[in-house]
């Protein structure tokens, strides 16, 4: 019997980088500053250094990073922020918790990202009615790739949009000479363990180059603080990021690049074994994905997926619905059939086994199962 499969693997990644964890995680046990100890400050002027940003602010998990940058901006009732509809809720969840309005939009069907021009046509459809302001807009950088900036920047000036650049599956990635955390006024990210920079929880930053935002980001983090722990000058959250995150993060990052490197190469045997089979991942010109997963496309994606779980092969689907046909945000949506692209897209993705560690014999296992299962499907 072939031995099984992990969708991703953790535990070879801890085991490859053990001596650095541990003693990372034995030096916060030692000075017992669980809360917003030394690490957290050094990982912030790491990830800065690291995505080009000047300034980065720990928090407690990603969710909370776009509600603060949002919060941040005085978004709220009466404001329109447009999110892709094909991404996971916390995009929307982080909108409507400030009683501001989502306005979902369709992706590109080859990245899946969000769509600059039908972003440009339901901007000028809410500034055509009145009834919302147009406020924000969330670019999300799908499965690691950089959504088009360029683009959305265009729509967003037309506008006076704020670009939330939410980088949670993209950290790491290039677009140009720009990493994913600098590609607009503000980033989000994510350190939840399966994103490409992972802690043993959550956790999460936010990144900019403006000064006053870092400094309202530190005091939203933390109960709406002013110079003293008991000033509180505005309401807030308590979201600070965890020494010990931090410190897990901190010895993970230096192979960041490494593993990246890596999923690349697996990324580029996939699309050889694959290719007429599936549609592949695409490669815009002058973009680096971080790979935060490897996702092909089929109209058999169901077959498919039946085929690899009977041959234990483990797959997933990022996402089986669209937001605007989730029960939650229905209301804000316009249906069955208001964003096709979306909608297909959630019958066709599958996502393969993918992680730095996989060796190429178990590649070659998971692209012939996919190939077989096509070839019954004809």
């Amino acid at each position: 019997m072939s031995p099984p499969i992990p969708f991703m693997d953790l535990k070879a990644q801890y085991a490859r980088l053990k001596p650095e964890i541990d003693a990372a995680i034995a030096r916060v046990l030692a000075h017992g500053q669980f809360i917003l100890g030394p690490e957290v400050k050094e990982l912030e002027a790491k990830i800065a250094a690291y995505t080009g940003a000047a300034h980065c602010v720990g928090v407690a998990n990603g969710t909370d990073a776009l509600t603060i940058a949002l919060m941040a901006e005085g978004v709220g009732a009466g404001d329109a922020v447009f999110v892709p509809a094909f991404t996971f809720t916390a995009t929307a969840e982080a909108v409507l918790v400030l009683g501001a309005t989502p306005v979902f939009c369709d992706v590109d069907a080859r990245t899946c990202n969000l769509d600059p021009v039908d972003l440009a046509r339901r901007a000028d459809a809410v500034a055509a009615k009145g009834r919302l302001r147009p406020r924000a807009v969330i670019a999300v950088d799908l499965f690691g790739l950089p959504a088009d900036y360029d683009g959305i920047g265009a729509v967003a000036a037309r506008h006076g949009l704020f670009v939330l650049s939410d980088a949670a599956q993209s950290f790491g990635a290039r677009a140009g000479n720009r990493r994913a955390g600098a590609m607009a006024a503000v980033a989000s990210t994510s350190f939840f363990p399966a994103k490409p920079l992972g802690g043993y929880g959550d956790g999460g930053a936010l990144m900019t180059d403006d000064p006053a935002r870092a400094e309202l980001y530190r005091s939203l983090r933390a109960h709406g603080t002013g110079g003293t722990k008991y000033d509180i000058v505005r309401v807030g959250f308590n979201s600070r990021l965890d020494t010990l995150q931090a410190a897990i993060l901190l010895a993970k990052l230096p192979a960041l690049d490494g593993e990246i490197a890596a999923r690349e190469r697996l990324a580029r045997r996939y699309d050889a074994a694959l290719a007429g089979a599936v549609e592949t991942p695409p490669r815009p010109a002058g973009a680096v994905s971080a790979w935060a997963q490897y996702t092909i496309q089929s109209p058999a994606r169901d077959r498919i997926a039946q085929h690899m779980k009977a041959k234990g092969i483990p797959t997933a689907i990022y996402y089986p619905k669209p937001m605007h046909l989730q029960p939650a945000y229905a209301m804000h949506g316009g249906g069955e059939g208001s964003l096709p692209v979306s909608e297909a897209l959630s019958r066709r993705v599958l996502s393969l086994p993918f992680h730095a560690d996989m060796d190429d014999a178990t590649a070659d296992r998971v692209a012939a199962e996919v190939r077989a299962a096509c070839a019954q499907t004809r």
